[in-house]
């Protein structure tokens, strides 16, 4: 092991990107919908002998010395990246003749930006190296750190986030209810990396030991979890979840809107699947009404007539406001509409996602001959805030649309917020490849973290309804048209909230920045 590390710690030039590249693309395997996280124990100690051989001439000023640091964890950032998020293409194929111009910009461009954070994880790494366990401390910090800020900066997208790599299984996931993401980054580098201790031998030993104390504990608590008697429910709430598989090319064609229309309903109006009660709530997915209300006022009496008393609809449409084309602004939406027809409640989508649904600088980009890639034929305006809609039986779900759900601090559902999560989506933009995966696996996570039920409607995708553990109840695959029929029990089981999940993330990458410091300090004075 010592000969293959010094090996990788001399590389240099291209052959030090290319192992670099290389390891980052292995590493997605351990996402979804691979989930194979073993991978993860080579990828990392990669990592660690490349930025082991990755130092500047002493000659050199401070950031020089810093960019061999900065061009491994790019390079390592730019193959994970590529690998994990080629299937974004598969959208801008569905019009290929208007955009399929923008698809090296896709594939290749949101790779070359994403890996700009694990560069400077790289960096912040560095620049608390050590020749012992606190240079696996200082990267996993440094990754832990770069994680949250690709959270928030440039609007966020913390898209198969390291963490998740350690969360194949619901056995596997339930230490996120008291880490956090942030957390959960954090301690997954560090695991991972630990291997890397085998090449030099100094704190072998312990290493060894945190390696398995911490997959115990993760394993151990999930196993605790999972086997302690379920809390008595409250309430339960029988849903009927409608996947209709519309084909992208026909979603906004006039000609195929009744048809289309008529599949949904007639998917909501049938007999209960054996063994359930009549649903009290149907979930469509994202955009699921091909046609404004405004439109069609035939529309809400027709679906008013398909409810029974006592029923309610959460719909995804594009909703309108104003009284013009000239002024009319459109959200992406979800509605509330009850037996008689009448939208009693919306929410209105608050995350948008650049470039699929609204242009950034669009005055700018215009000029340029840029529009809009995706989503639909009008750009949508961003809702002013989210709050919980009420189900029959007094229960309220909080509803978050499409990419909204990945957002840790997006969703955070208290006690006193909600009592299930809803997610409407629309993943037939990325066809069967990992994508719909990688997405679906991201709102497990989210129920999870919150201790609550998710229900969750696509287009086409992955429609599921997961319990406040993780695990999936009933779901519809990829290409599925059908409808679910699920009773939910409606019970809280977090573990604590998500402040406090905030807190206790920072508070462990926090002691690692501690524990890499002061090794690194402990080294430079026996240097010195």
């Amino acid at each position: 092991m010592e000969r293959q590390a010094g090996r990788i710690i001399l590389l240099w030039g291209w052959r030090r990107a290319l192992v670099a590249f290389l390891a980052g693309a292995l590493a997605v395997l351990a996402q979804a919908p691979y989930d194979f996280f073993a991978v993860c124990f080579v990828s990392f100690p990669l990592l660690v002998w490349l930025l082991d051989g990755a130092t500047g001439e002493a000659s050199d000023g401070f950031l020089r010395r810093l960019r061999p640091a900065f061009a491994v964890g790019w390079w390592f950032g730019f193959g994970y990246f590529l690998a994990g998020l080629w299937w974004v293409g598969s959208a801008l194929l569905v019009e290929a003749d208007s955009f399929a111009w923008a698809l090296p910009f896709a594939v290749v461009g949101i790779p070359l930006a994403l890996a700009f954070f694990y560069g400077f994880a790289a960096v912040v790494a560095r620049l608390l190296w050590s020749n012992d366990i606190g240079r696996i401390a200082a990267l996993a910090f440094g990754f832990a750190l770069a994680e949250w800020l690709r959270g928030f900066l440039f609007t966020g997208f913390p898209w198969n986030a390291v963490g998740y790599a350690a969360m194949p299984v619901p056995l596997l996931m339930q230490s996120v209810s008291v880490t956090g993401m942030v957390g959960m980054n954090a301690l997954a580098v560090f695991v991972f990396a630990l291997p890397a201790l085998l090449a030099a031998r100094q704190h072998l030993r312990l290493g060894a030991a945190l390696l398995v104390v911490l997959v115990a504990a993760h394993a151990g608590f999930g196993y605790i979890r999972l086997a302690a008697p379920e809390k008595p429910a409250a309430h339960s709430l029988d849903v009927r979840i409608v996947q209709p598989a519309v084909d992208l090319t026909e979603k906004w064609d006039a000609s195929v809107r009744d048809r289309i229309f008529a599949t949904m309903m007639g998917l909501s109006a049938r007999a209960p699947e054996p063994g359930h009660d009549r649903p009290q709530l149907i979930l469509w997915p994202e955009t699921s009404v091909p046609f404004l209300f405004t439109e069609r006022p035939d529309a809400l009496p027709a679906i008013g007539e398909m409810l029974g008393d006592g029923q309610m609809l959460l719909a995804g449409v594009v909703r309108e406001e104003g009284g013009s084309a000239a002024r009319s602004r459109y959200y992406n939406s979800v509605v509330a509409i009850d037996e008689r027809g009448e939208i009693v409640d919306a929410v209105d989508k608050v995350h948008l996602v650049p470039f699929g649904e609204y242009l950034p600088f669009a005055d700018l980009l215009g000029r340029l001959g840029l529009e809009q890639l995706v989503a639909g034929p009008m750009t949508f305006a961003a809702g002013n805030e989210r709050h919980p809609i009420a189900l029959p039986g007094g229960i309220r779900a909080l509803p978050f649309i499409c990419y909204e759900v990945i957002f840790p601090d997006l969703v955070a559902v208290d006690a006193t917020t909600a009592a299930l999560i809803v997610n409407v989506t629309n993943d037939a933009w990325f066809g069967d490849t990992p994508g719909p995966y990688q997405h679906f696996r991201q709102a497990q996570i989210r129920a999870v973290e919150n201790g609550v039920p998710l229900l969750r409607a696509a287009n086409n995708g992955i429609s599921a309804v997961v319990d406040p553990h993780g695990r999936i109840v009933d779901a519809l695959a990829i290409d599925a048209r059908g409808a679910i029929d699920v009773r939910v029990p409606i019970s809280n089981q977090a573990i604590v909230s998500s402040s406090q999940r905030r807190i206790n993330g920072m508070l462990i990458m926090f002691l690692l920045a501690v524990a890499a410091c002061i090794l690194n300090v402990r080294q430079r004075l026996r240097a010195n």
